[in-house]
């Protein structure tokens, strides 16, 4: 079964933008007779219960049509979460803005734990507005794990 994943991603990608939306993710889960297709998307102020339905219903009769995804599969669309992993570049950038903590492979200045506020990403080295008022910077490779932090 030959799943054509960057057509689905334009697909949602057309799809989220017509509505002010953008597409985190999309990936296939599950095994060849229960697959998953899961598509998580954001905006500005977070998503509803109701954006996901609209994309999903979009993309769903899209899909119908265009046919990228032989069989059947199960479409998930989802948001983000509040206290998701961060595991792709663009979400340092996309997430600007946002509470983050970063854990890294190798310490800086002692430590290997940071949290603050995401100021993006600038030639591959995550910036991190700390709550001491410096600002922080650390290779991507370098970090272990990141995940966005919500605020109580």
């Amino acid at each position: 079964m030959a799943v054509e994943t960057d057509k689905i991603q334009a697909i949602a990608e057309r799809v989220a933008a017509s509505e002010g939306m953008t597409v985190i993710g999309v990936e296939v889960k599950g095994g060849p007779s229960n697959p998953l297709l899961r598509i998580t998307i954001d905006k500005p102020g977070g998503v509803s219960h109701g954006d996901c339905q609209l994309v999903s219903e979009q993309v769903s009769a899209i899909l119908d049509v265009e046919d990228p995804f032989p069989g059947s599969y199960l479409l998930e669309v989802s948001s983000p979460g509040l206290e998701r992993k961060l595991t792709k570049a663009a979400e340092y950038a996309h997430f600007a803005g946002r509470r983050a903590r970063l854990v890294l492979r190798e310490p800086a200045e002692g430590q290997k734990v940071f949290e603050g506020t995401l100021a993006g990403l600038e030639a591959g080295r995550v910036r991190l507005s700390l709550d001491s008022g410096s600002m922080a910077e650390f290779e991507l490779s370098n970090i272990s794990k990141a995940r966005l932090v919500a605020k109580l």
